[in-house]
């Protein structure tokens, strides 16, 4: 016998970006155009093409956890465990009023630990062959121990697992813990994603990729989505947190409720390890199958929260697939990435958050960073300054290597 599909609303919202350490800090840093791009500093970068990111600023584990247990985590687990810790007490979660064996986490990060193997392995290799790595070394790299984490922090012991599929991540994160509530798999899942990779190894691989951007006598203008000059990417870090719950049990308990996921597509374009798929064929498809399980037509879209990474080729595919689903300048089109960067695999949350936020101020944030929107493009971007937008269901998008596409469709709350 089949099961009535439960809605799923999210009550919780919890994020640490490069604008600053919660939610109001990133929006006002979105809302105001404030790009969180500069020199890095967490390593001399000096001899690298690209010499910036958008790190975090004022993040100081310590702050956090005590110091044991600091050098328990690798950066990226630290960042999930405080984004996570936002987000319960936003939702106003207690012992009594949820089931632990149905509340589950499902995480997302597309890189994980990747500092921690770079630093453990290197030290190794300066030695002198005396094998000395830390006994976290295993458990601080593997990807799906942020999910791990939380839920023991919290004693959760639903559904719990890390997918990965690159730049996608999250939002495949977010997908995944969509169906298991409205399949009556759970009552409530923690979800999102955080990344940490501005390190030597990831800043020197996309580099050596020519993903990057090199405007290093420009870093704050770097990222500028659709823009006609775009060079590549800023790499960013960070986290976003939701707690999502079945629609009835947050009503009975008295829950805020800040959106509505309505539906939700992911697919493969099976053409590159790294190049979208000609005339963003693949985003087509996965825009229409999140329409199609939202039982929504693209003309009930008001907004598209972009990729919008700053690449040629990424952009110049998804203009093209956006065109293709809702006309030439249809709807709305606003991309955070001239702000935070491109966090990876944190990228679906932080924008997922951003659509969230925007429902709340009733304002699309501009596209920072754009100055021209290429001419080529036929598509309504935002910039320059916020506009005024009434709520209505709105499509977040995000699209990975291996050919990864994950697309989320958002209602207003109540």
């Amino acid at each position: 016998m089949n099961k009535p599909l439960k809605r799923v609303v999210v009550t919780g919202l919890g994020a640490l970006t490069p604008l600053g350490n919660s939610v109001s800090a990133y929006w006002e840093g979105l809302l105001n155009g404030v790009s969180g791009a500069d020199s890095i500093t967490l390593f001399d970068a000096s001899k690298f093409k690209t010499q910036f990111a958008c790190e975090l600023k004022g993040f100081n584990p310590e702050d956090y956890f005590d110091r044991k247990e600091a050098r328990k985590l690798d950066r990226f687990s630290q960042l999930a465990v405080v984004a996570a810790s936002q987000a319960v007490e936003h939702a106003k979660l207690n012992d009594e009023t949820i089931n632990k064996d149905r509340v589950g986490v499902i995480w997302g990060s597309g890189i994980g630990g990747m500092t921690t193997f770079m630093e453990e392995v290197r030290n190794f290799y300066l030695g002198d062959g005396t094998p000395r790595f830390t006994p976290y070394f295993i458990p601080r790299i593997l990807v799906d121990i942020a999910s791990g984490i939380i839920s023991i922090k919290y004693g959760l012991r639903g559904v719990n697992f890390c997918p990965v599929s690159a730049c996608a991540t999250s939002n495949t994160a977010i997908i995944e813990a969509f169906n298991y509530i409205t399949w009556d798999k759970a009552d409530m899942i923690i979800t999102g994603g955080s990344e940490a990779a501005i390190n030597q190894a990831s800043i020197g691989g996309f580099s050596s990729a020519k993903a990057l951007s090199t405007r290093n006598d420009s870093p704050e203008t770097a990222s500028r989505p659709f823009d006609v000059t775009r060079d590549g990417f800023v790499m960013g870090e960070g986290a976003a947190v939701f707690i999502l719950e079945r629609y009835d049990l947050a009503v009975a308990r008295g829950a805020k409720i800040l959106g509505e996921i309505l539906g939700a597509g992911s697919n493969a374009d099976a053409h590159h390890i790294t190049a979208p798929a000609p005339g963003g064929t693949g985003a087509i498809a996965c825009m229409n199958l999140a329409l199609e399980d939202a039982g929504l037509t693209a003309s009930d879209i008001s907004l598209v929260n972009a990729h919008g990474t700053s690449t040629p080729l990424n952009d110049a595919a998804e203009a093209e697939a956006m065109t293709h689903v809702f006309g030439a300048r249809g709807v709305a089109v606003t991309s955070g990435k001239g702000v935070t960067g491109h966090a990876l695999g944190a990228a679906g949350a932080l924008e997922a958050a951003q659509v969230l936020l925007s429902m709340e101020k009733k304002l699309i944030p501009p596209t920072a960073g754009t100055m021209q929107v290429d001419p080529a493009m036929t598509i309504d971007l935002v910039t320059g300054t916020a506009r005024a937008w009434t709520p209505a269901p709105a499509i977040s998008n995000n699209f990975g290597f291996g050919g990864h596409n994950g697309s989320v469709i958002i209602g207003p709350g109540e």
